[in-house]
């Protein structure tokens, strides 16, 4: 029996589980800051992704898309098509860079490394997989994905466990600059439509038929809804003492134990690594034509260095509105156009 659909949702989950997501702040800021409303919120964008996600694979496999440009030329016509690719082109360079930055910042502070050998490591291992297209993409995410859903979930059930699924923030807000726990779910998918509309372009190859992509969008965002809701009922838990941190899963991971903190900063360093290579992945295939060719990829990676050392979180704070925005536009002209 064919597995592609297998292929498809672990590179959905490693596209959408970056840093922000698996550090625990996206998860704060649009659903943690809400109490026990922000699970509904959880719900609400773990049926976003299932559902918007397996239609967009399914209209790529009707339409028989295979990369960014044929879709937005074949949605929003060359002109529109082509700024819209051009801004997408920036996006994924820069989002690459955004977890380069990271890399370099857990190096930093985690394991008391340069910050720069924390950015050449994640620059090797991202160069390593480009070499080998979408199989490379597909293969690692096979691997690290798996590992990344097993540590989340037995990390934050262990943090639940001790912490007696004690929730010390349970009404929250009512109303954020975000609006309320509904609003904020579809900014949040919103934030991630960009990338996964980058990504889901270039499976083609991938989908075989409209029951794969239907699986494999569906299983994608069960995983995403399943993890989420670990991490946030996690956070809940140790909310008072962690909803202002850059990266609070590894405070709440510190509450058990030094060593659950440092096998989180694995899962994070993984994280952001499946998230570079998606940014990378989509770059490089809008790029080169020639999709193996060492002296671009390289050319690539090295650009990213001088961008990566702006540092993490003021990449974030400037880049990630914009391409929410846009992604968000995007996603919608897909499906009325």
């Amino acid at each position: 029996m064919n597995k592609n659909w297998i292929k498809i949702a672990s590179i959905y989950v490693g596209t959408v589980i970056g840093a922000g997501f698996a550090s625990g702040r996206e998860i704060i800021e649009f659903f943690g800051v809400y109490g026990i409303k922000g699970i509904w919120g959880i719900v609400i964008a773990g049926l976003l992704f299932s559902l918007v996600g397996s239609l967009l694979l399914i209209k790529i496999y009707n339409k028989k898309i295979n990369g960014f440009e044929e879709l937005v030329l074949n949605i929003f016509g060359k002109r529109f098509g082509f700024i819209l690719d051009t801004i997408m082109i920036f996006s994924l360079y820069t989002g690459f860079s955004v977890m380069v930055a990271g890399s370099g910042a857990i190096f930093k502070q985690e394991l008391n490394l340069s910050f720069n050998i924390g950015v050449i490591f994640m620059i090797i291992c991202a160069f390593l997989v480009f070499l080998f297209s979408l199989e490379g993409l597909s293969f690692i995410n096979s691997i690290l994905v798996p590992l990344l859903i097993i540590g989340i979930i037995f990390i934050t059930f262990y943090v639940n466990i001790n912490g007696g699924y004690n929730f010390s923030n349970i009404k929250g807000a009512n109303i954020t600059k975000k609006g309320n726990f509904i609003t904020s779910s579809l900014l949040y998918f919103g934030s991630n439509s960009l990338i996964i509309i980058i990504v889901f372009s270039s499976l083609l190859p991938l989908i075989d038929s409209k029951k794969t992509a239907a699986i494999g969008g569906t299983l994608g965002g069960i995983i995403l809804f399943v993890l989420g809701l670990s991490i946030l009922t996690s956070i809940l838990v140790y909310y008072n003492e962690v909803f202002i941190l850059d990266i609070p899963m590894l405070k709440v991971c510190d509450y058990v134990g030094k060593h659950y903190r440092k096998s989180y900063a694995i899962i994070l360093w993984i994280a952001m690594f499946t998230t570079a290579l998606a940014n990378g992945f989509g770059f490089m295939n809008r790029i080169s034509k020639d999709k193996n060719n060492i002296f671009s990829t390289a050319l690539f990676c090295i650009s990213t260095i001088p961008l990566a050392k702006i540092g993490f979180s003021n990449l974030v704070g400037v880049l990630y509105p914009i391409s929410g925005l846009i992604g968000i536009m995007v996603m919608i002209g897909i499906f009325i156009l």
